[in-house]
């Protein structure tokens, strides 16, 4: 989707970040990429951060197996670049297993987080999940990511940290990305000044 930076944006009252969190195979990345672009139609300074991206690293070091601590470094750097370049909204794709993760984000991000679960039911997951797989060819990734995807909705079932959230069994990426704004309310008490 292409954007006319031409037009005025919107300067909200706060910053404020959303954690798109849910097991592997719902949707999160998809759903924030369109929900970018939704914010972006609606003249809304913002930045979508795939927290995935932020600890791709290899090796992992002993005892932290996900790089969190590596994704935690790199996160206040990156939300602090965009915080400068006068972004008010904070797009984040990840996963928060407890309430001591979500924290930790908060802190990394400088500015209020509210926790967004998508969730869709495990047959569906494992169905976008074989999807995304086809053409791998490490045929260890697809059974890792179908075990996983059952052990983290358990795990996230049992959190209960989110504020909202938003079941995508049934809707396609832009149906959710719409969902999620909606249910956001980040549109709702916004200016036009022209200003980043």
């Amino acid at each position: 989707m292409t954007h006319d930076h031409n037009l005025p944006t919107r300067r909200s009252a706060r910053q404020e970040a959303l954690l798109l969190t849910g097991t592997v195979g719902v949707g999160k990345t998809a759903t924030a990429d369109l929900l970018g672009d939704l914010l972006a139609d609606r003249g809304v300074p913002h930045a979508v951060i795939d927290l995935d991206r932020l600890c791709q690293a290899w090796p992992a070091p002993y005892g932290d197996p996900f790089q969190h601590r590596l994704l935690l470094a790199n996160l206040r750097a990156v939300a602090g670049n965009y915080r400068a370049a006068g972004a008010q909204r904070l797009v984040l794709a990840g996963v928060a297993e407890n309430t001591a993760e979500r924290n930790a984000y908060q802190e990394a991000l400088g500015m209020p987080l509210r926790v967004c679960r998508l969730t869709a039911d495990l047959a569906t997951v494992h169905t976008r999940l074989r999807t995304r797989h086809e053409t791998d060819h490490d045929t260890a990734s697809l059974p890792w990511h179908l075990r996983r995807a059952e052990e983290l909705h358990l795990v996230l079932e049992a959190a209960g940290i989110s504020d909202i959230t938003v079941d995508t069994t049934d809707l396609t990426p832009a149906q959710t990305a719409s969902a999620v704004l909606e249910a956001t309310h980040w549109t709702d008490a916004t200016t036009t000044d022209g200003h980043i």
